[in-house]
């Protein structure tokens, strides 16, 4: 019991030394990205797999455990990317400090590493797509807020109306092909590039649920006061 307690006495003065806070910022933010990605997909894949899927019950269990991992993979690994060029990107600045586009350009390495690549994976469209739309709604408010304000045709689709094909705006064909192969990781990229740029520098213009999810990871992570609430407990 005495080894038990002087390890974690050990351990303790580690995680409050704050020359190890750098790297450490990086354990909790993977932690905080894989709990919150578990705690927001795995009550919705429950629901949605077991009302609309068909087969077994393990097949569905199988179902709903693989997009949680999936979900809980991708925002640590996001956190872990997007973390990591922070701080390579403070420490390579000429003054030690954060630059005003480092979070763009971290989202941006982030957003293709961790979802550029995976088009044809739901919950990764899933996520970008949802990240896309909060951007849009962010830059609306932007677009219209004073400068000195701020902290920091529709008609329904009908069966057998349709078959008149694209649009073609692109006739190149290998511009085109080009297009189609690059479209998802830049639209990916740029996505999350834009939503850590905004969180960062314009937080209130970000929805409210989006903005917590992100301050829980991206912000949270940055703060503990004992190994309990470094890998146990965020608070």
């Amino acid at each position: 019991m005495e080894r038990l307690h002087a390890l974690e006495a050990a351990l303790e003065k580690i995680v409050l030394d704050p020359k190890y806070h750098d790297i450490l910022t990086l354990v909790k933010g993977v932690r905080n990205g894989i709990v919150y990605g578990s705690k927001v997909r795995f009550p919705h894949a429950l629901v949605m797999i077991f009302l609309f899927r068909s087969g077994s019950l393990r097949s569905k269990c199988s179902l709903v455990y693989k997009a949680t991992r999936q979900h809980a993979r991708n925002l640590g690994l996001f956190a872990l990317v997007y973390k990591s060029t922070m701080l390579f990107l403070r420490h390579s600045s000429p003054t030690g400090k954060e630059r005003h586009y480092d979070s763009f350009l971290a989202g941006l390495l982030g957003g293709y590493t961790v979802f550029g690549r995976t088009i044809h994976n739901s919950v990764s469209q899933q996520i970008v797509i949802y990240v896309a739309a909060r951007v849009c709604l962010a830059l609306a408010k932007l677009a219209v807020q004073p400068r000195h304000v701020g902290g920091g045709a529709g008609g329904g689709g009908v069966k057998g109306g349709g078959g008149g094909g694209g649009w073609e705006l692109v006739p190149n064909e290998q511009m085109r092909r080009a297009l189609v192969r690059n479209g998802w990781p830049v639209f990916a990229s740029l996505s999350w590039a834009m939503v850590m740029y905004i969180f960062r520098w314009h937080p209130e213009s970000v929805q409210s649920s989006l903005r917590s999810s992100m301050s829980y990871i991206y912000v949270q992570s940055d703060h503990w006061d004992s190994l309990r609430t470094l890998v146990w407990h965020n608070k």
